[in-house]
């Protein structure tokens, strides 16, 4: 076993143990990293928001180009901020109508992409792909059809839509399975990436 000299493998060592040490309980330790992590990701997006957001959007346009109209986008925003104040908090809900009021705009364009177009395409690759390929887009088509109906609350789930609704259920909840499994599978390779850090960079236990 050879430890390693890297000043910066040290210190990445023992950041991960102050993290792995909530597992055992809270102590300072764990609360100081705890706050260095959001700092640092506070301190991040200010940097992205600034480098990659206002300076080439918003700064050198108004400066260079003339551009006064972003003037308005930019007073809405600061009157979002007007959300911390109790006595004129009441500013910051114009901006935040226009906000609610643009995604409304966008639900027809949002349908059309995530369930028309990915219909249309079910439909015409199960149509010229051969049988198995008509099966599949068949139970794609019916799936879809039924976790619709699952949220069709305008009739009664009674009888045949009742059943059509559970198979619906059943749809979603072998989804929401398979998305946890998928998380859970992220985390432990996670973990497993830390351990190995730990284990083969860090304490050189293994080659």
């Amino acid at each position: 076993m050879k430890l390693s000299t890297d000043p910066w493998v040290w210190a990445a060592a023992l950041c991960t143990i102050s993290i792995f040490s909530y597992l055992w309980k809270e102590n300072p330790l764990y609360r100081v990293l705890e706050h260095i992590f959001v700092g640092l990701s506070v301190g991040y997006g200010i940097c992205i928001t600034w480098y990659q957001v206002l300076l080439p959007k918003f700064w050198a346009p108004l400066i260079e180009e003339k551009q006064f109209t972003l003037l308005i986008p930019a007073a809405m925003a600061i009157l979002m901020l007007f959300r911390f104040s109790q006595k004129h908090g009441w500013l910051s809900f114009w901006p935040l109508a226009f906000l609610i009021g643009f995604s409304g705009y966008s639900i027809p364009a949002i349908i059309d992409t995530s369930l028309l177009k990915q219909l249309q395409a079910t439909i015409n690759v199960s149509l010229s792909g051969g049988v198995w390929a008509a099966f599949s887009g068949l139970i794609i088509i019916v799936g879809t059809l039924s976790c619709l109906l699952y949220f069709y609350f305008s009739i009664p789930h009674t009888g045949v839509v009742g059943k059509i609704s559970k198979f619906g259920s059943m749809l979603l909840m072998i989804s929401f399975g398979a998305s946890f499994g998928y998380t859970v599978m992220a985390r432990i390779s996670l973990l497993i990436g830390r351990i190995m850090f730990l284990l083969k960079d860090w304490l050189g236990a293994i080659t």
